[in-house]
């Protein structure tokens, strides 16, 4: 099989099922609650118009090229990785490839076009470094590896693992993010770097002075393309790929692709093998979902401050959907001798990575934030999400809960819901075809 043959190959990800069909069928029609049962009136997820788009995007001239890329590689070993990167994936702490890991590496190492999905956790950002550390000349310290992300966090996080992975190879990585010193990174990129990460603003400033140099770039990287192509970077994403050599790998890397996100990067990829998880495949596999029925909104404090004892026990991460409220809720629960840690979009650059830096070490063990940050948070020991506020999407209610129960380890979920809030739980529930279940009184044997 040539590489244009395996480029245009479409793979499913099919050991990752939630339910056999017949299985699902019947949860999905039983009513384990009145949330869970009828759809509630202006229900918003229309799941036959969504899997229908995705149909039509996966067609070319209508034939559908769902014949198998048959590599599946069980061990790093079998990868035919330099030696130095198995050392720091090794290093690192992995064992096993996750099921993504053992589909993903490979065909990105091969210097394939590549859109690879799969849930928050199970090691999508190792793909992808894996890939571009295997391709990097490190005798040319020049930048040939581009790697954009959709918040500073999520950046921050990326130039971590590609640094440690890379240890044993010398890897020279940098940040270029926003609220940080213009000066310092035109310095960093004068000096020499193989690979940048950074959010689109300032990275596109950059190339636009001319203090990132584009001629040697040979990889570009989108990681959680979803929310990097959905309206605020489409145009940037765009502009920044413009300014990039003509022959170029792309890989697009995220945990949900909604039909816009895969129509959008059909503009700059090569028939890109596809590793795709259908919608009803997306699992949130060793999470443990529950729902709290608060009926009102001003009795979700209360509730929340008799799980707090709970929440203490472990490390857990609160979401509301406004800055505002991330405020709020903080001076409440501070008002109320509750030890809590809050980070939004609102505050600079360093104050977040000190309250992240806290949380990380554990010294701070409750963190309230909005879903702007949830994608950044990659604290291996958070067992418990709790959304305060339901997701305003479907598609974030898997970055949230993702936060927990990180590459295999378990997790919980708790969801306060106010009667206007049926609604969401119940698109939530079709979307990922799960049957969320009220919290038994046991909540503190779950973590």
């Amino acid at each position: 099989m040539d590489s244009n043959e395996i480029r245009m190959n479409i793979v499913e990800l099919t050991d990752v099922v939630l339910f056999s069909t017949s299985k699902r069928n019947l949860l999905l029609s039983s009513s384990v609650s009145s949330m869970a049962g009828l759809a509630p009136e202006g229900s918003q997820f229309d799941a036959h118009q969504y899997d229908q788009k995705m149909d039509e995007l996966l067609q070319v001239d209508g034939q559908e090229f769902f014949t198998s890329y048959d590599e599946v590689h069980d061990t790093f070993d079998a990868m035919g990785l330099k030696e130095n990167l198995l050392r720091g994936i090794y290093a690192y702490g992995f064992e096993k490839p996750s099921a993504i890991q053992q589909r993903g590496i490979v065909p990105f190492c091969k210097g394939l076009d590549v859109i690879e999905q799969a849930q928050s956790g199970t090691g999508k950002t190792a793909t992808f470094c894996s890939g571009i550390l295997q391709q990097l000349d490190y005798d040319v310290v020049q930048c040939q590896a581009l790697v954009l992300a959709p918040t500073r966090e999520l950046a921050q996080q990326i130039e971590k693992v590609m640094r440690a992975l890379g240890d044993y190879l010398g890897v020279k990585v940098h940040a270029c993010v926003g609220g940080t010193v213009v000066r310092e990174d035109q310095r960093i990129l004068q000096n020499g770097v193989h690979v940048v990460v950074g959010t689109p603003g300032r990275v596109f400033d950059m190339l636009r002075r001319q203090s990132l140099r584009p001629d040697y770039i040979k990889m570009f990287v989108l990681d959680e393309a979803d929310e990097m192509l959905s309206r605020g970077f489409k145009d940037q994403i765009y502009d920044i790929f413009q300014l990039l050599p003509a022959r170029i790998q792309v890989g697009v890397f995220s945990a949900t692709m909604p039909p816009e996100a895969l129509e959008i990067t059909r503009k700059f990829m090569n028939r890109p093998v596809r590793i795709l998880v259908k919608r009803d495949e997306l699992t949130l596999e060793g999470i443990k979902q529950f729902y709290v029925n608060v009926e009102k909104e001003e009795w979700k404090l209360e509730t929340l401050c008799d799980l707090y004892e709970t929440l203490a026990i472990t490390q857990s991460v609160i979401f509301v959907n406004t800055r505002r409220k991330v405020d709020w809720l903080t001076d409440k629960m501070r008002s109320r001798d509750h030890t809590v840690s809050a980070t939004h979009g609102d505050m600079d650059q360093n104050t977040r990575d000190i309250i992240m830096r806290e949380f990380r070490s554990g010294s701070s063990r409750v963190l309230i934030t909005t879903d702007l940050l949830a994608r950044g948070i990659d604290v291996q020991q958070v067992s418990l999400v709790i959304n305060y506020d339901l997701p305003t999407q479907p598609e974030n209610y898997l970055h949230r809960i993702g936060r927990s129960g990180r590459f295999g380890r378990k997790g919980v979920s708790i969801n306060f819901v106010s009667n206007d809030d049926e609604r969401m739980l119940y698109d939530i529930q079709r979307f990922y075809n799960v049957v969320i279940e009220e919290l038994p009184q046991n909540v503190a044997d779950l973590l």
